[in-house]
This record gives structure tokens, sequence and C-alpha cells, in this order.
């Protein structure tokens, strides 16, 4: 039912909802982004709408902002391989810090909260020493498949990485891709599209070259998936033992406070053009 909503459904749910409310409204692309928004907003004040779609999102901000000359509606969107390929976006629609909420999520303290949750402190510590910090292995492990899913993206290959099992090719001690491991799952969950596997690992080791922000190109999907391998395979306590990937994902948003949202990207740009158009968006202190 959701898919088959249009940006033009939105855009008029928006338009319904004026009539009774008159304060800002945020879309959002799906539920777990309302959720976590939510959390930022005085609820009377200020509405959240799932759009379900990022074009959705995009395309009835643009229509109600413009055509319907309503000026108190913002858009968040995932970046996705965005910013890898070089494409902005302009106020009223605004970006999470790195790829998408998961991965900016990950980016601050909150990971150090769900870690103290879930971690044994002497096993983290001995992985620490030995491969880095966890967010930092993260990320190692995660941007290969980022960049493969851009190159894939930007030459129509047309691979699918939405059923990838990446304990195929995370170690379970180290958490360190395979990519070459990584490239034949993802080759088992699609068609042959008629490029060899090495052609794809040099390919990816030529945009690893000059990747300059690891952050751009790890899919919050993938991140969430390796941490969920290292609490329950490596160094997680025995609260962590089976845990799984959306109970990861609900212990970040859970543990991503109004502090942490304030030292994002995120809430200056919003802040500063609400204040610039007259309306409060997030709660204050």
């Amino acid at each position: 039912m959701f898919g088959e909503l249009t940006s033009s459904d939105i855009a008029n749910s928006i338009s319904m909802l004026r009539s009774y409310h008159k304060g800002p409204i945020i879309v959002v692309e799906g539920v777990t982004d309302s959720r976590l928004y939510s959390k930022f907003v005085d609820r009377e004040a200020v509405k959240i709408i799932s759009a379900y779609s990022k074009e959705n999102v995009r395309r009835s901000v643009s229509e109600v902002w413009g055509s319907r000359n309503d000026k108190k509606v913002i858009g968040i969107l995932d970046a996705d391989i965005d910013r890898l390929c070089g494409k902005t976006y302009n106020p009223p629609i605004f970006l999470p810090d790195k790829r998408d909420m998961e991965t900016m999520l990950m980016s601050t303290r909150a990971l150090e909260d769900v870690l103290a949750e879930y971690s044994e402190p002497e096993l983290l510590e001995s992985f620490e020493k030995n491969y880095g910090e966890v967010r930092d292995v993260v990320a190692r492990s995660s941007y290969p498949i980022g960049l493969f899913m851009f190159i894939s993206a930007r030459d129509r290959m047309g691979f699918s990485f939405k059923n990838i099992d990446h304990s195929m090719f995370i170690n379970r001690k180290t958490l360190a891709i395979d990519i070459r491991g990584m490239i034949e799952e993802v080759f088992s969950q699609s068609q042959n599209k008629g490029i060899s596997k090495k052609e794809l690992a040099d390919m990816i080791s030529e945009e690893e070259e000059v990747l300059t922000d690891p952050w751009i190109a790890v899919r919050g999907h993938d991140a969430v998936s390796v941490l969920a391998i290292g609490l329950s395979e490596t160094f997680g306590s025995y609260n962590a033992k089976g845990i799984k990937n959306g109970q990861v994902s609900g212990a970040l948003r859970l543990a991503f406070s109004f502090d942490y949202f304030e030292d994002t990207d995120l809430y200056r740009d919003t802040m500063k053009w609400s204040q610039k158009h007259n309306f409060v968006l997030w709660i204050t202190r």
C-alpha cells in the first residue's frame, strides 16, 4: 500500500493537515526516521510525515513549497550515493551528516553508549587494542560495499544488495571484510552482469584511492550488520549474544540524545533555516 503512494498523495496529505495544523511539518522517508526525529520536536507543535520513498520526499516538499506556497515544510532524506556522485540539495531539503540516518548515529557518541550497554569491557579493550576503534573498523569493513553500490548504479549494472549475508564475508574475529567474498555474495544475489569479479575488485580499489571520507560511502544497513556480528561473536556481553540488526538500530536511536543531535550539521542547518523563516522546528532547552 505504502509503495503505491505518490508525491502528490503526500502533498495532498500535507494540505489536508493544514486544516487544523498551522505549524512546521517535517517530511521524512520512513517510519524509523519519524521515530528518531520525533524525539526532538514538540509533537503538538510540529508534525512529521513519512513519505515512504526518497523521491516522494523531494517531490512533495518541492510541490508544497513552490506551487502551494507552504513555507513551513522541510524534507529530510538520506544522501545514499548522492555525495559520491557529486549531487547536492538545497533547502528546504536537508541531508544527514553521513550517508544515512544510521551512519549519522554511528558517527556520534551514541555508538559508545551502545557499546557500553552491550559489550564486555575486557573483550572490547582487547579488540580495539589489536584492530583499532570499533567505529573505524566498522567503517573500513562497510565502505567497500557502498563503493560497489555506487559503481553498480553509476554504470547501470543492476546488482542487488538487498539480501546479502554479511557473515559470508566479514571475519567474525577481526571484522575485516573479504572484498572478493563480498563480490561473490553480491553475485549470488544478482543475475550475471557480464563483468568479471576481478574487474569489479579493481574498480572498487580505484574508487578507494580517491575516497576522502569512508563514511560518505558507508551504508547504515551494512555498518549495523558488521557491528551486530562484532557484538554477537567477538566483544559482546552475555546480553548481546544473537543480537539482531533491528535491535542494534533501535539501540542506536534510543542512545541518540538531543545533546548528540545538537552537535550535528543537520541540526545546525535546519535550525538556521527555521529561524530565517520564523518558525520553531526543534525543542529548546
